[in-house]
């Protein structure tokens, strides 16, 4: 009979399928938690392990490399750097047990030579210490070690940024992300939420910027009859900002362009009071079979999906037959990588500009969709400029019909528009990092 994987078998197994398959970190988390019978200690310390290997395997990399000659196998080295971030990271596991641990996963993958050469790395690196990356001379790579990016995607953002800015935001992404929801206010007030959670041990915190943000203090939201009956959304802050953009009214003809999953669809129609129609448009059936889930879920009725390519709308609906148009673009997902650290070593440049073609593709086609003084919202998770103020740039250029308008927030958000834009990075109030821009249809042309 085949013993039970330990918790540092099992991480090993998750990094190594991230790595490999460029799987979605927080999915294959939740997926082995699920199909685990592991404690809630070590429940947290998987999480923990995988997260935080995969966050900082640059500088994981930095670490090891004066102790190695050559490339071992790549599951050996995944072994090494689960091992290096506990030794260097996680202060309440002991130097033995790390090693004893490593050991009996080297022996029982590999052999004799493996488990030696394992053993001998880890040694020499708690006898001699890592090297210390304030010794790096340049900047750029500094940076890159220090907060594990990319030295061309340091590069990128320190023209964007500047290097100062650049390295906040890098180790702000090193960060233990925040859990936040999103009280279904047509069913229950924040206050009344919070009351019931609460006696049940679960304790948030108002959010200080957005009304119907509760913040995770305490607790798991995804098992309460709050949320299966409807009475809350898991969803970042940021997210929430766009139903607020949409400055939205009751009986309006929405289209949210690529809905899926359906956080904001269901934010619109939530705001909405379950009155007027959004359709939700996600190019894969599977995706709006998600949309269509969350609506259940919270009885909304005002919701209709579609499966369509958001560059091929005009097929389906006619010019101008919506109020409102949101465009929550497909990008690079550079804002959230607290909860998906494993994007930044699969995205490369050429991405972020096959990306923002896509970009402005879908605007050019639904901004044809919305009526005359209508609003047009286009927003991403990602800090990009590329991505970000060069669509809107290019956008405008193209369509005189459009012009730009002040981002439409909660009154405490307003600090946070510059200029016509709202650009959150994850040092400013804690989110993901997040933009958005409000565009008004003022002419017919």
């Amino acid at each position: 009979m085949k013993k039970p994987e330990t918790v540092r078998e099992i991480a090993l197994d998750l990094i190594e399928k991230i790595e490999n398959n460029q799987s979605f970190s927080h999915l294959l988390i939740n997926d082995a938690l699920k199909n685990s019978d592991l404690n809630q200690m070590d429940r947290g310390l998987l999480t923990e392990l995988v997260y935080g290997t995969t966050q900082r395997r640059i500088t994981l990399d930095f670490y090891l490399a004066p102790f190695l000659r050559q490339t071992p196998e790549n599951w050996v080295l995944n072994l090494l750097r689960l091992s290096v971030y506990q030794l260097e990271f996680l202060d309440k596991v002991p130097e033995h047990a790390i090693l004893h641990e490593a050991g009996e996963i080297a022996r029982e993958r590999g052999h004799d030579g493996v488990t030696k050469f394992v053993n001998g790395v880890l040694r020499n690196v708690i006898r001699k210490g890592v090297p210390k990356i304030e010794d790096i001379s340049n900047e750029t790579e500094q940076i890159a070690v220090e907060s594990s990016l990319p030295t061309w995607l340091v590069k990128r953002w320190i023209a964007q940024f500047g290097a100062e800015k650049t390295r906040e935001i890098g180790l702000s992404f090193l960060e233990a992300p925040s859990q936040s929801i999103r009280v279904n206010e047509n069913k229950v007030t924040v206050a009344e939420l919070q009351a019931e959670l609460s006696a049940q041990g679960i304790e948030t915190e108002q959010n200080a910027y957005i009304p119907e943000a509760l913040m995770m203090e305490r607790g798991s939201i995804a098992e309460t009859q709050a949320y299966h009956n409807g009475r809350c959304t898991i969803q970042d802050e940021s997210s929430m900002l766009v139903a607020h953009a949409l400055q939205l009214e009751d009986g309006l003809r929405v289209l949210d362009a690529c809905s899926a999953p359906g956080g904001k669809t269901t934010h619109i129609a939530e705001k909405m009071h379950n009155t007027g129609e959004i359709v939700a448009l996600d190019i894969h059936p599977h995706k709006t079979k998600l949309v269509n889930k969350a609506a259940k879920r919270l009885d909304l009725t005002n919701i209709t999906t579609e499966v369509l390519d958001a560059r091929k709308a005009s097929e389906l609906f006619a010019q101008e037959s919506f109020d409102r148009v949101l465009v929550d673009a497909p990008c690079s997902g550079f804002g959230v990588l607290r909860r998906k650290p494993d994007i930044k070593y699969s995205k490369t440049e050429s991405d972020i500009d096959n990306l923002a073609r896509i970009q402005q593709a879908i605007l050019a086609e639904v901004g044809a969709l919305l009526k005359e003084n209508g609003i047009l919202i286009y927003s991403t998770c990602t800090i990009d400029q590329t991505e970000n103020r060069g669509v809107v740039e290019n956008f405008l250029r193209n369509h005189p019909e459009f012009q730009l308008e002040q981002v439409h927030v909660p009154e405490k958000m307003i600090p946070y528009v510059q200029g016509d834009y709202l650009e959150l990075v994850p040092t400013d109030i804690g989110s993901d990092g997040f933009f958005i821009a409000a565009f008004r249809k003022v002419t017919n042309k």
